[in-house]
């Protein structure tokens, strides 16, 4: 059975985002959701 290498953990260790980096993250980027995505098929079917 593998051990875990406990300063190999460490060093690839990268926190999470707090709350507030990951609401500006949220906020900033472009998603398309479905309903976006059926706006633009149903637009393609009608021309």
């Amino acid at each position: 059975m593998d051990q875990i290498n406990f300063d190999e953990e460490i060093a690839r260790f990268k926190p999470s985002m707090d709350v507030e980096e990951v609401e500006d993250a949220i906020v900033k980027s472009d998603l398309t959701d479905m309903t976006d995505i059926m706006m633009e098929m149903m637009k393609g079917k009608r021309e």
